[in-house]
């Protein structure tokens, strides 16, 4: 059975193309600037990448486009080969605790969902939509990145604010990256061959997350009502003190929007390090002798080590801390950091383990009290597992 996964931004579409059940990846590829000038997309198939112009006006010509490479690189023979596509949905609300198929209603408490996620949900709508008319007979789903923070109690997800900003307008503790805490909390008990465990996953990339997991189920996630809480990531603040924002609108005359974009496009590791975003040139300043990229590390570090921490005692010990995402599979650096600081805990790394980028592996001591293990995620995957059970 070949079931297509799908991740559309406002101007992207993401897709992986899987023979299920054997979770064999047939052709996968990145449409980018839809609706833009000088569109492009990336297809990768038997091992090769191949780039290519197109003229993507909307995400239903990109969808076209999808289906021409699948059948000139010979994956399918007609539309009807694919039997499922799984959508992936940012913000589901309190609405949807698990994925589901796709109906009108569905569709429908996507978009009101909007205004929770604005670059995301609508996107992701459009994309369905444009599923919808060039594979007319597939079965859709949805996938949301909030389901799997669900289970979080209502002490864990509820904000000390007036109780009908709850009630009315629906503000509240979500989560993201749900879909990624699900597979990396999976395969953490696959390795540990238990279900009964206490995990701690580290979804650490541009955008970043950790998750309380215990026996299957999230009880706490730092990311809040949007994407903004919690961790310092690229480009975004994480957790402050909510009472900077009016001040600083009144000392500058700044509007919402303005704001907005300050705290989710300009500050986190880019504002610190005043240099770049991205953890390899944070680590590059760093070797240079950088003080601000040096104080951007340290911030960055100290804020994953405290998530750390408050999970370690919320759930009364910890079986094993997993790290994932962009930077937790790829920088040995930060994870030394991070487990530097959790000494005091009995946990402490192998270095030589640690010397690797992208790889599953145990990276703690044989005498550390807790396992910290690179999980590599792959939430394409578990978007796929998850419309195969749908459609069963």
């Amino acid at each position: 059975m070949k079931i297509l996964s799908v991740n559309a931004g406002s101007s992207s579409l993401k897709f992986q193309l899987y023979k299920m059940p054997e979770e064999k990846v047939l052709i996968s590829g990145l449409m980018e600037r839809i609706g833009m000038d000088n569109s492009f997309y990336t297809i990768k198939i038997n091992g090769e990448k191949i780039k290519k112009e197109a003229n993507l006006e909307n995400h239903e010509k990109a969808f076209e486009v999808l289906v021409d490479e699948l059948k000139s690189n010979n994956v399918i023979d007609s539309l009807n080969d694919i039997k499922a596509i799984g959508h992936r949905i940012v913000q589901g609300g309190d609405y949807f605790d698990k994925s589901v198929i796709i109906d009108d209603d569905v569709l429908s408490k996507i978009e009101e969902l909007s205004a929770l996620a604005p670059l995301h949900n609508p996107a992701a709508v459009t994309g369905i939509k444009a599923a919808k008319e060039v594979f007319p007979n597939a079965i859709l789903t949805a996938v949301f990145d909030t389901a799997f923070h669900q289970t979080i109690p209502e002490e864990n997800y509820l904000y000390a604010l007036p109780y009908n900003w709850y009630t009315d307008y629906k503000v509240r503790k979500y989560g993201a990256h749900g879909t990624s805490h699900k597979f990396v909390s999976q395969r953490m008990n696959e390795i540990l061959k238990r279900t009964d465990t206490k995990l701690i996953t580290c979804h650490i990339g541009n955008g970043a997350s950790i998750s309380a997991v215990v026996n299957g189920k999230c009880v706490n996630t730092s990311m809040g009502l949007t994407p903004n809480a919690g961790l310092i990531m690229g480009t975004r603040c994480g957790d402050i003190d909510a009472s900077i924002i009016p001040y600083i609108m009144q000392k500058t005359n700044m509007d919402t929007k303005q704001i907005d974009n300050a705290i989710n496009k300009e500050s986190g590791l880019l504002a610190i390090s005043r240099k770049s975003s991205d953890s390899r040139d944070i680590e590059d300043g760093i070797k240079n002798g950088d003080k601000n990229c040096i104080l951007a590390q340290k911030m960055y570090v100290r804020r994953i080590v405290d998530y750390i921490a408050k999970y370690y005692v919320e759930m009364n010990g910890c079986d094993a801390i997993c790290f994932t995402a962009g930077i937790g599979e790829n920088s040995a650096d930060t994870r030394r950091d991070v487990i530097k600081e959790l000494n005091v805990l009995g946990i402490y790394l192998d270095e030589d383990a640690n010397n690797v980028r992208g790889k599953e592996r145990l990276i703690s001591t044989k005498d550390s009290k807790v396992q910290c293990y690179i999980i590599p995620t792959d939430e394409e995957l578990m978007i796929a597992r998850d419309t195969l059970e749908l459609i069963k």
